[in-house]
């Protein structure tokens, strides 16, 4: 495992430095330059890159933001052992958002202008992100977003490697259809991520044959889901599509299950990953079903390469779920972007980012230049004996543009 020089300071933010050794020996490439370009060398060996991230630590969604982190530390590792970028090593400033949009314009302001970071990777929600988007465009610095979300960004200044509405839907509802479903029942949390993947839903559905028995959205913090489970029951739904992150989504399947009613629906998980796991009996999660880019499990060369360089450097239990794949690819794609415009010249790096194509945990990812979202191969994963497993490879599915829906 990697060691790395931590400082952290008390206001949420953390800088996690490379380890000397990778420091000291892309101080000693650029000695070698010394004698040509003694200015320059001067400013890079005592001046890092700084990369901002601004994730989830606290509030509920931690998990996320651990695993995040996970994947960002791993390109940079892996960046930095190669000689970092424009002659420098690259330093991690690291912020929690707290899962709060105002916590969330703060520390992305703090991030900008104080520490002076020159991208920021982050953050989960889609109300975080939306929340910073202005303090992002104003402050002309690159947003690399890595999370599943309801579409629709088009940005100078953001880039996303995110599953989209179609990612999921298009593959997930015909395959649940042909496999018996025909009544859904659409349960999620009240925000605009479920809401927007049940519209695309429905009409997926609608064309499949099948119906929507009805749509409920539950605020966060639920404890109590016996109102809607007796609905579910009432409904006839054969299938429920839960759209529910985090501690709630893991509630509720637990208290479907002590209700005697998976043997009557069965879940579709949209967004379930690795990272909920821990929290069932093997026999609560039995057979769910979900849409994904990548899982640990995936049997692909590429796969089992990248879960092993996770684990390498995380340890050999490590988990590593999507989230970790995903913030690892875009972090990828932003520094080899900085290697290409060979300036950290912001609007350089952004003109630099689109076009690329790059094998991560899951086959080739295209960087698309129309709208910096990504072309991703989905899966169809169910849930067998405790692990995520694939069910139905289904390759690459192509979103639509996000600047022209």
């Amino acid at each position: 495992m990697t060691n790395r020089n931590i400082n952290t300071s008390t206001d949420g933010f953390t800088v996690l430095r490379p380890p000397r050794r990778q420091f000291l020996a892309g101080a000693g490439a650029l000695a070698l330059t010394s004698a040509v370009a003694t200015p320059f060398v001067a400013r890079a060996s005592s001046d890092p890159f700084k990369l901002g991230v601004l994730l989830p630590f606290s509030g509920g969604l931690e998990l996320f933001g651990e695993q995040g982190l996970q994947g960002i530390r791993m390109a940079v590792d892996e960046m930095n052992a190669d000689g970092g970028v424009l002659g420098r090593q690259i330093e991690i400033v690291q912020a929690d958002d707290r899962t709060d949009p105002r916590t969330a314009v703060e520390r992305a302001t703090q991030l900008i202008r104080r520490d002076e970071v020159n991208a920021i990777v982050g953050p989960v929600t889609s109300a975080n992100r939306d929340a910073i988007k202005s303090t992002i465009e104003r402050g002309e610095t690159p947003l690399l977003y890595a999370t599943d979300y309801e579409g629709g960004v088009c940005s100078d200044w953001i880039a996303c490697y995110s599953p989209l509405p179609a990612h999921y839907v298009e593959p997930l509802i015909p395959f649940l259809a042909e496999s018996g479903s025909s009544s859904y029942y659409l349960f999620g949390a009240d925000y605009i991520w479920p809401q927007l993947m049940n519209r695309a839903i429905q009409a997926v559905v609608e064309e499949s044959g099948g119906s929507v028995a009805e749509e409920e959205y539950s605020p966060f913090g639920v404890r109590d889901f016996a109102p809607t489970i007796r609905k579910i029951e009432e409904s006839g739904a054969d299938t429920v599509i839960l759209t529910l992150p985090g501690a709630d989504g893991v509630t509720f399947v637990k208290q479907l299950h002590a209700a005697g009613l998976r043997d009557q629906v069965r879940i579709a998980f949209l967004g379930f990953n690795e990272n909920y796991l821990p929290g069932f009996d093997d026999s609560e999660v039995e057979g769910i079903i979900a849409p994904v880019p990548f899982h640990q499990r995936l049997d692909r060369p590429e796969a089992r390469d990248f879960v092993a360089r996770q684990r390498a450097a995380n340890g050999d239990d490590a988990v590593v779920s999507y989230y970790a794949e995903s913030h690892y690819g875009i972090t990828s794609f932003y520094l080899d972007a900085v290697r290409s415009a060979d300036s950290d010249d912001r609007a350089a790096v952004m003109a630099a980012l689109p076009d690329q194509t790059k094998t991560f945990g899951n086959g080739e990812v295209t960087l698309r230049a129309s709208d910096k979202h990504v072309d991703l191969n989905m899966i169809i994963a169910e849930v067998q004996d405790g692990a995520i497993e694939t069910h139905t490879y289904i390759g690459q599915v192509d979103a639509p543009d996000q600047c022209t829906v």
